[in-house]
């Protein structure tokens, strides 16, 4: 397993890398460091002297990747995409282009993003797990249609729905929460309650629905039938038998998902005023603010590798039989 990790390590390098080139070259497709310049000091009236000290004094004044001014490797080193793209690989995330130290910004705003992003998560999976399981008891009756129904329904609608009216209704009218903002210690709990709340409710259709899946595909297998010829009852044969055996692919699933906890949630954090990782990306984006952005882009795909080894490592775990070749 050793080295399968290792190996599977080695990948995750490269395709950082890669994601890296591939952020760079597409944000620069799009901006030019004289563009950048311009949002930063002022629109198109700035002089070419003040656009040309925000460059030298950001780093932008340097060819993209090949400088012809300089000899042997300097040609490939002194370039924006060696001098902003290597430190990444050592968690290096250096300075935003307003001057703030965004490795600082991260491990701030890592612990609103968690706070959000945790309890959603594990009230997410444990209510859709719990509704599955329900539909599927009451399998071919008229409560499993109109689940199904509703499941559909609620997936078909946009989050942004659950959001708005969460707000209105909770907020609003019934005053029983905060409608945006955020606060530490216990009052957090007031600040989070309905992000969370709608989080999970705006997820339940689409998950309930695959769980409920899984879980017929289960019962028609031959140890679900041995277990009724042995006379067990339906609901031991559902949580007993059924639950225990769809829980790989949903062990999987959910521990791929836990690193991506730290990256929280961009639109609602966006939406409730919580200063997570989700509202930095959005912030840094309208901002133009290319050293933010590659630097989220490149702790989100590092955490996903390790989700994905994670979720190869728990297969060993849940299922003994299985072997990594």
């Amino acid at each position: 397993m050793i080295a399968y990790i290792l190996r599977r390590l080695i990948y995750g390098v490269l395709i950082l890398v890669g994601v890296n080139l591939l952020t760079f070259v597409l944000f620069f497709a799009v901006n030019t460091p004289d563009d950048m310049a311009r949002l930063a000091i002022g629109g198109q009236r700035a002089s070419p002297q003040a656009l040309q000290r925000w460059k030298t004094e950001h780093g932008y004044d340097k060819p993209l990747f090949y400088n012809t001014t300089e000899q042997g490797a300097r040609r490939y080193i002194d370039t924006v995409f060696y001098q902003r793209s290597v430190p990444l690989l050592f968690m290096d995330f250096g300075v935003s282009d307003a001057g703030r130290d965004i490795g600082r910004e991260i491990r701030a705003r890592m612990g609103p993003s968690l706070a959000l992003a945790l309890p959603t998560f594990i009230l997410g999976l444990a209510s859709s797990v719990a509704f599955a399981l329900m539909l599927v008891y009451f399998h071919t009756t008229r409560l499993d249609f109109w689940g199904v129904v509703a499941c559909v329904a609620m997936l078909s609608i946009s989050g942004l729905f659950y959001i708005i009216a969460g707000q209105w209704l909770f907020s609003k009218v019934l005053r029983l929460v905060p409608y945006s903002g955020y606060s530490g210690g216990w009052d957090m709990i007031k600040f989070l309650a309905l992000p969370v709340a709608v989080a999970v409710v705006a997820g339940l259709g689409s998950n309930a629905r695959f769980y409920r899946t899984l879980f017929l595909e289960e019962i028609g297998k031959d140890y679900v039938r041995t277990a009724r010829a042995k006379g067990l009852g339906e609901a031991v044969v559902l949580f007993r038998h059924v639950l225990r055996n769809a829980m790989l692919p949903i062990l999987t699933g959910a521990v791929s998902a836990i690193p991506l906890l730290f990256m929280g949630s961009l639109i609602s954090e966006s939406f409730f005023g919580i200063p997570g990782l989700g509202s930095y990306t959005i912030d840094a984006l309208n901002a133009q603010d290319f050293a933010i952005v590659r630097s989220m882009v490149f702790l989100g795909s590092a955490l996903y590798i390790v989700g994905l080894i994670l979720a190869d490592v728990s297969y060993t775990l849940v299922d003994p039989r299985v072997r990594f070749e």
